[in-house]
């Protein structure tokens, strides 16, 4: 829906989030449903949401109601704004957290997070449409969770982070792999976007991907042994970390990464996040 937003694709927009409501829906609240399984008599069995997800499903419709003059886009998005402050961050030693989901992510000592869920320029469109003072609370909150987020041999940030209630302690939780992968490489995208390329967090990036140890563009890299990732980054990665080196000024590395036969989902979609960063520092 953001994407097609963007694209200035009306019609695009229509089909995806006319499939939205009919699939994601949730009775309870305006959040949507993280995942739908094709091809199964129950295509969504865990109703659960992705903040994620609802932040760029909120932020899409408020941008469409904009462009595509429609009181009824800006509703739903600002409704989806006002579900999200009212159920999904939190007060952990001090600080406002954004949790994930709305399930599964607390426990009784901890709270885990998604460092690239804190996407700078989509809380700035919710922010503007549902004006409340926990916006800034959680974007500044956010961006020093993130200074401090930083691990292994270039200092990081991980695809999940879990943050002590005692006192703000940050771990790598054994739940999923310790490591800079498909969900943190979105931080340094954010960072950028938002005008912040300044951030330890776009800065450590660039020199990890810059790293003239690298035989070709990493896809990933353990956060405890340092160990690099196997394969190549693949090309929406690329071009996401060409965006992070011109924004910092620089030229991205030369490695002589292998052609993709195929393209996945989530590479175009990291692709298509980087033109719309693109298209609004032109």
């Amino acid at each position: 829906m953001f994407c097609a937003e963007r694209a200035a694709d009306r019609a695009g927009f229509e089909l995806v989030w006319g499939w939205t409501r009919r699939w994601l829906t949730r009775p309870q609240d305006r959040l949507a449903a993280w995942r739908y399984i094709p091809d199964r008599g129950d295509s969504v069995p865990d109703r659960n949401n992705a903040t994620d997800g609802d932040l760029f499903i909120g932020a899409a419709l408020l941008l469409a109601g904009r462009r595509w003059p429609d009181s009824g886009y800006t509703e739903a998005g600002a409704a989806i704004a006002r579900d999200i402050l009212r159920l999904l961050l939190r007060q952990v030693a001090g600080s406002t957290l954004l949790l994930p989901a709305l399930h599964g992510f607390e426990a009784a000592d901890s709270v885990t997070v998604n460092p690239s869920y804190y996407a700078f320029p989509i809380l700035g469109v919710l922010a503007r449409a549902v004006p409340d003072p926990a916006w800034l609370a959680l974007a500044g909150d956010g961006l020093k969770l993130l200074r401090r987020a930083r691990f292994g041999r270039w200092g990081l940030p991980p695809d999940w982070l879990t943050v002590a209630r005692a006192d703000g302690a940050l771990t790598l939780p054994s739940r999923w792999p310790p490591r800079f992968s498909y969900d943190a490489v979105r931080v340094p995208l954010y960072l950028c976007w938002a005008g912040l390329a300044d951030e330890p967090g776009a800065l450590a990036a660039a020199r990890f991907w810059g790293d003239p140890g690298h035989r070709l563009w990493p896809a990933w890299v353990d956060l405890t042994t340092n160990r690099i990732g196997p394969y190549a980054a693949a090309p929406g990665l690329r071009g996401l970390g060409s965006y992070v080196f011109e924004q910092l000024g620089g030229r991205p590395p030369a490695q002589p990464n292998p052609p993709f036969m195929r393209d996945d989902y989530y590479s175009s979609v990291l692709k298509l996040l980087t033109l719309a960063a693109l298209s609004e520092k032109a």
